[in-house]
């Protein structure tokens, strides 16, 4: 049983997949430093002093020990740009990868059924 845990675990496929996990992961939050501090503190400045990632709604004030219900519709924005940022990046990384490595050519189409049924209807006649 071990054996067989071990090979699954350390088949290609399965490293492979870990590794890019862990890569997306680390590139996941490249992306989002990149996008709340250096993308959005311009773009506030532009738009009027705005810093997205305070934009909120509050729904009730904070009372005494009690915090502050409010949506906080700024973060949802640099989430928003955050994904926006990393989805573009991925596809320009996949075009790149697919000139890399150009797909393989489909394998050569077998005999259709009808001539697999003509072939047999030969050979039984001889």
């Amino acid at each position: 049983m071990l054996n067989e845990l071990k090979n699954f675990l350390f088949r290609g496929n399965i490293l492979e997949l870990a590794i890019a996990v862990i890569v997306a992961g680390a590139f996941g939050s490249i992306i989002s430093s990149f996008t709340q501090d250096i993308l959005m503190p311009p773009l506030g400045l532009i738009i009027g002093g705005v810093d997205f990632g305070d934009l909120k709604f509050v729904l009730k004030a904070a009372e005494g020990d009690v915090p502050e219900v409010a949506i906080n519709y700024g973060k949802w924005i640099n989430a928003i740009i955050n994904f926006l940022i990393l989805s573009i990046i991925l596809y320009y990384v996949m075009q790149v990868y697919k000139k890399i490595n150009p797909p393989a050519p489909p394998a050569p189409a077998g005999p259709t059924q009808e001539e697999l049924l003509t072939q047999i209807r030969d050979l039984l006649k001889k």
